[in-house]
């Protein structure tokens, strides 16, 4: 329960089987019903966790909409617990969308659809989703916090998260689906998501709640090792490769200690940020000496 400005989170790491979402499904609720006994405020699954990753051309068939009944039952299974989980998700226009869903108290609370899509190494998400077009962030009702979502490789692109703790996040959803070199072989993913994940979390003040699936799809695993990361960098909690739920208590005292040590938000200076990209943009192609300064 919320005592404050102190609330208790989870994340709830899954085997997925792909393309089941009845399956998938009914480990949502296991994990909710958990999840509520544990009074926990927040749960956050990993990336596509409704459907599983590697839904390639499937995704036509597999995506749902804001208003489906899966989306509904979760929703009214989840009760005040902020509760979000991933999906192929049918928005405006008939697009299809790598989203992570917000839900509590019967009714969808907010919407992240994938900004970055991951395209490179042995991954093609621009073949099949449309990508997002905007970051905005979310109360949770009866505390000072505010939530922000990024999926997966929307993490990797450092202005992202910049604009996510500018917009407002005091704390940072993270749903993710990571596997073993599918970048590269000289890439590794579980030590390269460490590093950065401390980084952010200290650089902004901001615990991350970072959910992986756990789970082979034909050659590729999905190594697991979901966390929870305060706001100065250290990791609370972390899972192994299996089914696990995490949980562990975050206070706002602790951000606002951090972010007074180091000012990152405050001196943020978005008139700057937003001059220098415009002179950037404007000076693209133009040669040197005609360039605006």
């Amino acid at each position: 329960m919320i005592d404050g400005g102190r609330i208790k989170v989870g994340v709830a790491q899954i085997e997925t089987t792909l393309g089941d979402i009845q399956a998938n499904k009914r480990k949502h609720l296991e994990m909710i019903e958990r999840g509520r006994a544990e009074g926990l405020d927040m749960l956050v699954f990993a990336e596509l966790s409704l459907t599983g990753y590697s839904v390639g051309h499937r995704a036509v068939d597999l995506a749902i909409h804001r208003d489906s009944p899966v989306v509904h039952e979760l929703a009214e299974a989840a009760g005040p617990m902020c509760t979000t989980f991933g999906t192929v998700e049918e928005g405006v226009a008939a697009q299809l969308h790598n989203s992570a869903i917000t839900v509590r108290d019967g009714r969808v609370a907010f919407i992240h659809r994938k900004l970055q899509l991951a395209s490179y190494g042995f991954l093609e998400e621009e073949k099949h989703f449309a990508e997002g077009r905007y970051i905005d962030t979310f109360d949770l009702e009866r505390t000072p916090w505010r939530a922000g979502t990024l999926i997966c490789a929307d993490l990797w692109n450092p202005a992202l998260v910049h604009l996510a703790a500018v917009h407002g996040a005091t704390v940072l959803q993270v749903p993710i689906a990571s596997a073993e070199e599918v970048v590269s072989t000289e890439f590794s993913n579980p030590d390269n998501w460490r590093s950065t994940l401390q980084v952010f979390a200290m650089i902004y003040g901001m615990p991350l709640l970072v959910a992986n699936l756990a789970v082979q799809e034909g050659n590729v695993r999905f190594w697991g090792g979901s966390r929870i990361v305060d706001p100065y960098g250290t990791t609370l909690v972390e899972a192994g490769e299996g089914e696990e739920l995490l949980t562990a208590t975050v206070d706002y005292t602790d951000v606002k200690k951090a972010r007074y040590q180091l000012p990152t938000v405050r001196d943020s200076n978005l008139d700057l940020i937003h001059r220098e990209v415009g002179r950037l943009v404007w000076n693209i192609g133009v040669p040197p000496e005609s360039r605006r300064t």
